[in-house]
């Protein structure tokens, strides 16, 4: 299993923490049954947390008529909204929460070239929840495709996530096999896109980043 670069210094930093803390249990207890305890627990917790950073080897096939899933999780919202960050029109979301247990990289769902990004501060609602869109710390990425249409996703912080990594520099290139970002510990993806896109997934779907099709272009 390949661990994501966004995980090292965490998991490092994890091992380090539980290596001490199993050793003044030791120190203080002996060989006991709590100290059996401790350090079974510990094992666990960090072979979960390993987990949570893994980095899946995918076959990607690029299509620039095609929106793939930038993250896997479960579809929690398909609907007309307004998009005032950006667009400042009407656009259709399509959202993805991502649970503990999902891989949580994020893939760019379209071919393109970045045309804006930005880093909001915010809350840490939980990331199912509406105003977790505008209110929780997110990144918003806007995406000229190759076919000459723009979309806009965002990253967003769930109620465990601290951090969100992206790699979306302005008038950097977007490919749909290339990594966007990565959220820490729960979290949620929104994707703004025109109103005249074929939805191809439904309410309660499961999604796999970068394999499963969100919707094509008109």
């Amino acid at each position: 299993m390949t661990i994501h670069k966004a995980g090292y210094k965490l998991l490092v930093k994890i091992a380090v923490a539980l290596l001490i803390a199993n050793a003044l249990v030791f120190y203080f207890l002996g060989n006991s049954l709590i100290f059996h305890v401790v350090w079974i627990a510990s094992a666990i917790i960090y072979l979960l947390i390993v987990n949570f950073f893994r980095s899946p080897n995918r076959i990607v096939l690029l299509n620039d008529n095609h929106i793939l899933a930038p993250a896997d999780g479960k579809i929690v919202v398909i609907e007309e909204t307004e998009e005032n960050e950006y667009f400042h029109d009407r656009r259709l979301q399509v959202s993805i929460f991502m649970s503990l247990f999902n891989v949580h990289i994020n893939w760019f769902p379209v071919n393109g070239i970045i045309r804006y990004f930005k880093y909001h501060e915010g809350n840490f609602a939980a990331a199912y929840l509406p105003k977790s869109s505008t209110e929780n710390e997110r990144t918003s990425i806007a995406i000229e495709c190759n076919n000459g249409e723009t979309i806009l996703m965002r990253q967003i912080a769930g109620a465990m996530a601290k951090r969100i990594v992206s790699y979306a520099p302005v008038g950097g290139k977007a490919r749909q096999d290339q990594h966007a970002g990565f959220i820490k510990f729960g979290s949620r993806v929104d994707l703004f896109l025109p109103l005249d896109t074929k939805i191809e997934v439904k309410l309660g779907q499961k999604t796999a980043g970068s394999q499963t099709i969100i919707g094509t272009f008109k």
